[in-house]
């Protein structure tokens, strides 16, 4: 069985200094790929990252705590210019005070005191503010508060968040609710999603801050552009006639890790770098992938090119112009030289080839044949009627019939014998005989085409005999799909016997 290319890797070629330079910068560059993904998704995930929970099912306040990743906060924060809102930490800050004034009441439930109760509404307060003013809006976090305001109306069983905020935080409910629950409450459920909340700033150009190209452009594509230099030095070296624009050029993959934007095409050249430094391979996977690929491009190309083959002889058929195309093929409008007569030529090599060893092979079968025939003609015009049912008159007309069938097949192979074995002889006479044959078959039939319906007829015929060879071939075509052929491809590669493998062959 043929193995894959990629079974047979060719050892990379090069310095062993250049070999680890080439995996060095491979790596690197898969580094900053995924150091690109992360820097893109940071500002969805970042409440992911602040709270390190996951929420397996969507809509249901179920939270898997994953504290043993670190807090990457504080370092990225300032990257991406992300300062603490006013607004929620103010509505933190309030909180902690009243949590920290209701803690000193003990843990049972007990009816606060009028400190306390000026802190509740304080923060009943400062909700109501925070559900008019919505300053999640400005981080594109408007979702947030919809899922706190959910949250407090299905705790306080309330169509509304004013009116539920009221009720948890009022002395009445306190009074039969222990703090301690409606504290945890708070805690794990409304207060770490106002935490999430945050203000970006802008820099002068009105966008919003982000110094991440600074680490890309210093640590990245530093190297990158080092690299990209060092291979078209090695380029020149092996091409000392190749000028620097063509060297660069020829490296165009490489140009997404020096652009800016669009960071995330770099994972084009990266996976390039790590297929050509050996880190890994790529190849059975794009084998696959161009496999289905190739074989839908082949069936469109193809029924694109076979339309179109069957159109253009349709039109060629449809064409009023036989008789003139027909005698076009007349040798003195054709043939300028001697050498160029085909046709001629071609009679001359199986003209006798047929005549004289085709046809006396055919001898017994043509005696047959005409005998059966001489057979029936003289039954009906020589014996009368009374006469055949005598069946020794009848083995005598079949055995005059067999020995003239014999005599006229004899005869006639043996003319055709002579006549194929003397146009088999070069002569010219008998060239230009031959040649005055086609020429005048070609012209008659312009001549029978032409007075005629035949013409009309015969186009009619062949038209719609290509009309159905598109319509059942390609239709047959599509119906296999891409599918089929890739099933025929897979039993043809895997399904024969196995061949002897071959040496890799080393790569240039």
């Amino acid at each position: 069985m043929a193995r894959p290319r990629w079974y047979a890797r060719s050892s990379p070629v090069g310095s062993r200094l250049g070999r680890h330079w080439d995996r060095f910068v491979a790596i690197w560059a898969a580094l900053n790929v995924l150091l690109v993904i992360f820097d893109i998704t940071y500002l969805p995930l970042r409440s992911f990252w602040l709270q390190r929970n996951l929420y397996p099912i969507p809509s249901v306040p179920l939270a898997l705590p994953l504290q043993a990743l670190p807090d990457i906060t504080p370092w990225m924060d300032p990257i991406k210019g992300i300062e603490p809102h006013r607004e929620t930490s103010t509505y933190l800050r309030i909180f902690d005070e009243l949590d920290a004034a209701m803690a000193q009441g003990g843990s049972g439930t007990t009816t606060p005191t009028p400190a306390q109760q000026a802190l509740l509404r304080r923060q009943v307060e400062a909700t109501v503010e925070l559900i008019d003013t919505n300053p999640f809006e400005a981080s594109g976090a408007t979702s947030t508060l919809e899922k706190i305001k959910g949250r407090l109306e299905r705790r306080a069983k309330r169509d509304s968040a004013k009116q539920a905020v009221a009720l948890l935080l009022s002395p009445a409910w306190l009074s039969s609710h222990p703090w301690t629950e409606e504290s945890r409450f708070w805690r794990s459920q409304v207060l770490p999603l106002v935490a999430t909340n945050y203000w970006r700033s802008f820099d002068q150009n009105g966008r919003p801050t982000d110094h991440a190209w600074r680490y890309d452009l210093l640590l990245f594509q530093s190297v990158f552009a080092l690299d990209i230099l060092l291979r078209a030095i090695r380029m020149r070296r092996r091409l000392p006639g190749l000028r620097w624009r063509e060297a660069l050029l020829r490296r165009w993959i490489d140009l997404p890790l020096l652009l800016p934007f669009w960071r995330i095409l770099r994972l084009a050249p990266v996976l390039e770098r790590l297929q050509t430094s050996g880190v890994i391979s790529i190849e059975p996977l794009r084998a696959v992938v161009s496999r289905g690929v190739v074989a839908l491009l082949a069936i469109e190309l193809f029924e694109v090119l076979a339309l179109q083959l069957l159109d253009g002889l349709q039109q060629l058929v449809r064409s009023r112009r036989w008789p003139e195309r027909l005698r076009s093929l007349r040798s003195h409008q054709t043939v300028t030289s001697y050498q160029q007569r085909e046709l001629v030529e071609l009679t001359r090599i199986w003209a006798p080839l047929l005549l004289a060893r085709v046809a006396p092979r055919l001898a017994p079968e043509l005696e047959g044949v005409l005998g059966h025939a001489l057979q029936q003609s003289l039954q009906s015009t020589m014996v009368p009627p009374p006469l055949r049912q005598l069946q020794p008159l009848l083995g005598v007309e079949k055995g005059i019939s067999r020995q003239l069938a014999a005599g006229v097949v004899d005869s006639l192979l043996d003319l055709t014998r002579s006549t194929g074995n003397r146009l088999g002889r070069r002569d010219d006479e008998q060239l230009e005989l031959l040649q005055r044959v086609i020429d005048r078959f070609w012209e008659e039939l312009a001549s029978a085409l032409e007075s005629g319906p035949a013409l009309q007829d015969s186009q009619d015929l062949i038209c719609a005999l290509i009309e159905q060879i598109k319509r059942i071939y390609l239709g047959q075509l599509s119906r296999a799909g891409v599918g089929g052929l890739i099933e025929e491809l897979d039993q043809l590669m895997v399904g024969q016997p196995s061949a002897p493998a071959q040496e890799p062959l080393e790569s240039d």
